[in-house]
């Protein structure tokens, strides 16, 4: 494999893997647990940073972001303690976006001061529905009260914020989620994050859908709603930026960016991804998914890493091609190259240009000045496109 070069970004991801209860549409690695140790966790996660820091040296981070599972459960001096720990392993950009995901609990809420004075200059707020009926389906901790609160005091504190909404849920029509989308609107935020209800393998609504006590709307209805957001959103001034997230320009989410364009990123804690270039190679890394495993793997090598594999040209072209299709930019032929180190189409490329040609006048796809993005329509059909595109 020849040497590619670094990447334009690079980003560090921070799992906490603990919530107060399972959603029951959720499939990421969050646990439930009555009490955790967390100064250990707090060691553990400065440890498996230093372990990724001599792997990656003179890199600078562009973006950091806490992910979970629930980060607003953990202390803000635990959140200082990363970020501190994370500028002295490696430079740090002059604007580094620092992201935080927080529940809008009220208890949680009161930590965001904290979390602020921690050095997090961004919250993502999993609000997901304001109806307090949907909350409760959704199994979701909070109330719209409470949900209102959270954004306000978010809104007080932090320049910039954003918040989840789910769509699609049984029995919900158009008109009201465009009421709904309206009155997020109202609250203010320059980035949303728009979801499509999914039944997950092995999540407790996926159970129901199997047994007939869950039913989603159907695909055509989906359809419209997914049209919806579009239209409401668009008008307001926060049009897509990728298949479920929109912002005004210049809010989009740096770090979300950083997969979508595969330029590198470090993820640390249980069950965490990462993908950098080590020797001029790409790496994929995936650490222990049980978090006392993986605490204890730390403990033991000075990380929690359970799979550290070279990718080869051809497996990064598709990984590439397969996040790129998600954003409304599309795929730039030169950044392609640049971070896979193959050509995109033609002659020795990854694609076969007829196949794109005819895609674009299918209406899918349309050609940009260095390569081609997804269509409105296109993006309806992300996973078929892919398919389209690969024969």
């Amino acid at each position: 494999m020849s040497d590619i070069g670094p990447p334009a970004e690079f980003a560090v991801y921070v799992h906490w893997p603990f919530c107060k209860s399972k959603c029951p549409y959720c499939d990421f690695n969050s646990h439930v647990r009555d009490k955790i140790d967390e100064a250990a966790w707090e060691q553990a996660l400065l440890t498996e940073l230093d372990y990724y820091a001599a792997l990656t040296p003179n890199r600078t981070i562009t973006s950091i972001f806490f992910g979970g599972g629930t980060p607003s459960l953990m202390a803000p001096r635990t959140a200082a303690a990363v970020l501190d720990r994370i500028a002295t392993r490696w430079r740090i950009a002059d604007d580094p976006e620092i992201t935080l995901e927080a529940n809008p609990n009220s208890a949680e809420a009161e930590r965001f001061a904290g979390f602020k004075a921690a050095g997090v200059e961004r919250l993502s707020i999993g609000v997901q529905a304001l109806d307090d009926k949907a909350l409760k389906f959704l199994g979701r901790g909070h109330d719209v009260r409470e949900a209102r609160h959270a954004i306000d005091r978010a809104a007080a504190l932090f320049d910039r914020f954003s918040f989840d909404l789910i769509y699609a849920r049984p029995d919900q029509n158009e008109n009201d989620w465009r009421q709904e989308l309206k009155a997020a609107l109202a609250l203010g935020p320059s980035h949303i994050s728009v979801y499509q209800l999914t039944l997950e393998a092995g999540t407790r609504f996926q159970q129901m859908a199997a047994r007939g006590e869950l039913v989603l709307p159907s695909e055509d209805r989906q359809e419209a709603l997914f049209d919806a957001t579009q239209d409401v959103l668009n008008d307001a001034g926060l049009p897509a930026y990728e298949v479920s997230n929109h912002a005004k320009p210049g809010h989009e989410s740096r770090h979300n960016r950083v997969y979508w364009r595969y330029d590198d990123y470090v993820g640390v804690g249980p069950g965490a991804h990462g993908r950098i270039t080590v020797d001029g190679v790409k790496r994929a890394t995936r650490q222990e998914k049980a978090p006392e495993t993986w605490l204890k793997q730390v403990a033991e090598r000075g990380h929690g890493t359970a799979e550290d594999t070279a990718l080869e040209h051809a497996d990064q072209a598709d990984e590439a091609l397969m996040m790129g299709l998600r954003l409304v930019e599309g795929i730039d032929a030169r950044r392609f190259e640049r971070v896979t180190g193959m050509k995109l189409e033609g002659e020795g490329g990854m694609l076969d240009t007829a196949r794109i040609d005819r895609l674009v006048r299918d209406g899918f796809l349309a050609r940009t000045q260095h390569g081609f993005r997804p269509t409105p329509q296109g993006l309806k059909l992300v996973n078929a496109l892919l398919s389209a595109l690969m024969g």
